[in-house]
């Protein structure tokens, strides 16, 4: 399971980052990649309740990342934390697969709840650059969070949030999404079949050239 989500991590910053050049550059290089995988293990720690054995690999993982992930919080594998620079995700926190989570990111609470207290990020949702999503509510899936947006209440699905406190400005529709994402595949599609028609008509030319040489 922990190297199935790695390679999902790992998946999620090609897709991701467009600086990404290779699989084995991602595992050496990005502090997110580094942070999810060491929080992995503190969670297995925690659950089998070696929790302060948890939480030093947890600060461990700090000292060196800069992003402090609580031992007990749940991340989905295919998660991309970019830059990850002070990026702060809370104990009762959840983040589902697809979230992208930019640097000065905090997903906490607000002091005043008791049990979940954290967010529950919901797939595919991008968090930007010093956003505070703060309390145990559900941003929904496909959201987007504005730069700096202080987020205090519940998010629902494709919304676009941005100011402080966060205030809704916009609501996508799921099949505007579904039809980006069918293009998306479809060009991919058909970038694979023109590279497998290119490479069968080089075939036949240099047979037919090899033929002519005999």
């Amino acid at each position: 399971m922990w190297f199935k989500n790695l390679r999902a991590d790992i998946r999620a910053a090609k897709i991701n980052d467009p600086a990404a050049r290779n699989s084995f550059e991602i595992w050496l290089t990005y502090a997110g990649v580094h942070a999810l995988a060491s929080h992995r293990v503190a969670y297995f720690f925690h659950k089998i309740k070696f929790k302060l054995l948890a939480r030093i690999i947890s600060q461990v993982s700090r000292f060196f990342t800069g992003i402090e992930i609580h031992p007990a919080a749940k991340i989905e594998g295919g998660v991309f934390i970019d830059h990850g620079m002070g990026v702060v995700i809370g104990e009762t926190a959840e983040v589902h697969r697809g979230v992208v989570i930019y640097q000065g990111v905090t997903l906490g609470g607000t002091g005043k709840e008791r049990g979940k207290r954290h967010p529950t990020i919901m797939e595919d949702v991008v968090i930007s650059s010093g956003a505070k999503v703060l309390g145990g509510f559900t941003v929904g899936k496909g959201a987007k969070i504005g730069a700096g947006a202080v987020v205090l209440k519940e998010v629902p699905p494709y919304a676009t949030v941005v100011g402080i406190p966060g205030r809704i400005v916009r609501i996508r529709t799921p099949e505007s999404e579904d039809a980006t994402h069918a293009n998306m595949v479809a060009a991919i599609a058909l970038s694979h079949e023109a590279k497998e028609a290119a490479a069968i008509e080089a075939a036949r030319i240099a047979e037919e050239e090899h033929n002519q040489k005999k």
